[in-house]
């Protein structure tokens, strides 16, 4: 009966001519409907915004972090290489070719033995001896996690003597990218819990105040969207107007992370800055918003 009743709805809907005038006076009157519940909510407001703006200050401040630091690793990472030395008798042209085909190889090149062994000379001062180092291959890889992998891929090649590669960087590196990652997801649940328990309760308390208020207007058959859309864009405010609170404190911590970048000569990440602002305001928003749909859901039966 329900689902019938639903579908005739549907097909009156389609049928019945579209008065934008009237859409854009529901519209307004929506819009109107949420600043009177902020206004209704007083001195909270207040509370709840400076709450959300130190939860996702923080959240904003290590992103960024984040940011620099994986540019920081992949710098490091940029400099592992794995030297492959050759036997006498093996083709370097031949075992280059087959390196290179190696997933995740990003380059290969080539140090002929003279070359090593007159470098080698020069520095230790060694007069005319017979040349005792083989020809050598640096392999460069795309990413430090891949390093092992295509280590264990080039050492049973034939032709292949000896390899190594600065293990304990490349352990390091892989220790640090991963600490950064699981911190930034747990910060970004985190934030999320809070930011969501601190619009639930809010509005909670605005559903509680219109009781009476929402109880006529369903006996006046308003429709449901109309009841819960200025309760979603009063969380929708509340996570907007804190994420621009909180990207105020980013532009000390931004010309902090330059200082940072320039003594060790590692370029900073490009549109760091724009990329974490964009993000709080995504983020906030859609929490704030978020929080109050689940708090709509919750305590109101529309």
């Amino acid at each position: 009966m329900d689902n019938s009743r639903q579908q005739l709805k549907k097909q009156v809907k389609k049928h019945i001519p579209k008065d934008w005038l009237c859409e854009l006076r529901i519209a307004y009157r929506i819009l109107m409907e949420a600043v009177n519940d902020i206004k209704r909510t007083g001195i909270i407001n207040l509370v709840i915004i400076t709450t959300m703006a130190a939860i996702l200050t923080l959240f904003g401040v290590l992103f960024r972090f984040t940011l620099s630091l994986s540019t920081f690793a992949n710098e490091l990472g940029n400099v592992l290489e794995i030297s492959v030395y050759l036997k006498s008798n093996a083709s370097s042209s031949i075992v280059k070719d087959r390196i290179k085909e190696i997933k995740h190889v990003q380059s290969v090149r080539l140090i002929p033995k003279e070359e090593s062994w007159d470098g080698l000379k020069r520095e230790l001062g060694l007069q005319d001896i017979a040349n005792p180092l083989p020809d050598t291959l640096r392999v460069k890889v795309d990413k430090p996690q891949n390093i092992t992998e295509v280590f264990n891929q080039i050492k049973p090649m034939s032709g292949v003597e000896d390899m190594g590669y600065a293990k304990e960087l490349a352990k390091k590196i892989q220790f640090l990218t991963h600490i950064v990652n699981t911190t930034m997801f747990f910060v970004v649940i985190i934030s999320a819990a809070l930011t969501i328990t601190i619009i639930n309760n809010t509005i909670q308390l605005v559903i509680q105040s219109r009781k009476d208020e929402i109880e006529i207007m369903r006996l006046m058959g308003v429709s449901n969207w109309y009841i819960k859309t200025p309760l979603v864009m009063q969380g929708a405010f509340y996570g907007f107007v804190s994420s621009i609170i909180a990207v105020l404190p980013l532009n000390w911590v931004q010309s902090l992370l330059l200082n940072v970048h320039k003594f060790f000569l590692i370029p900073s990440p490009a549109y760091a800055q724009n990329i974490v602002i964009i993000s709080l305001l995504l983020i906030g928003t859609a929490f704030g918003a978020s929080g109050s749909f689940l708090s709509i859901k919750k305590h109101l039966q529309v």
